[in-house]
C-alpha cells in the first residue's frame, strides 16, 4: 500500500520488515489501513504481503525455481478443467461463476465449512469475501489438478486475505 519503502501497510512503510524499524502503533496501522474501504477490499481476491528481498540474495545461484513453462502448463490445465466444469454456466473461469452458483460449483465438506466459518468469524469476513475465498480455493484445487476442494485449499485461500485481518487479530 505504501510505495515509499515497498513493504506492508503502515504509515512508515516498515511494518513486517525484518529490519524491525516500524514503530507504528496498532491504532496508527488501523487508521492507515482504513484509508482503503472494506467494500473495495472485498472485491480484491488476493491480498498478498511481499517482504523486501535482501540485495545479497538477488545474485545467489542454486536457488531452485519452477520453470515458467511448467507453471504455464499447470495454468493451461487448470483453465481447461474450469472450462469443462463451467461451460453449462456460460463462464470459463472460477472468478466469473455467478454468486448464486458458487457454493454448488465450489463444494466443500463439513470440515472445510467449519474452517471457513471459523475464519469468517475470526476475521470478520463479509459474505462477498466468503464467496471469493471459495472461488480462490477452487482455483487452487484446479492448479493442483484435484477434483475436490479440500481444507488445505481453503486454508491457502484464507491466507491470501491478509488485509481482512485486523491488526489486533
Amino acid at each position: 500500500m505504501n510505495g515509499k519503502k515497498g513493504t506492508q501497510g503502515c504509515v512508515c512503510g516498515w511494518l513486517g520488515d525484518a529490519s524491525d524499524q516500524c514503530r507504528c502503533t496498532p491504532p496508527m496501522i488501523d487508521r492507515y489501513r482504513a484509508r482503503v474501504s472494506g467494500p473495495l477490499l472485498d472485491r480484491i481476491d488476493l491480498h498478498v504481503e511481499v517482504p523486501r528481498v535482501a540485495v545479497a540474495s538477488l545474485g545467489e545461484d542454486g536457488v531452485e525455481v519452477e520453470p515458467s513453462m511448467a507453471i504455464r502448463a499447470r495454468v493451461v490445465a487448470a483453465r481447461a478443467r474450469q472450462q469443462g466444469r463451467l461451460a453449462r454456466l456460460g463462464v470459463t473461469v472460477n472468478a466469473h461463476v455467478p454468486g448464486r452458483e458458487v457454493r454448488r460449483v465450489c463444494r466443500i465438506d463439513a470440515r472445510g465449512r467449519r474452517l471457513l466459518e471459523a475464519a469468517s468469524e475470526r476475521l470478520g469476513l463479509s459474505a462477498r469475501a466468503y464467496t471469493r475465498i471459495l472461488r480462490v480455493a477452487r482455483t487452487i484445487a484446479d492448479l493442483a489438478g484435484e477434483d475436490d476442494t479440500t481444507t488445505s485449499h481453503l486454508a491457502e485461500a484464507i491466507q491470501y486475505r491478509s488485509l481482512d485481518r485486523r491488526s489486533g487479530a
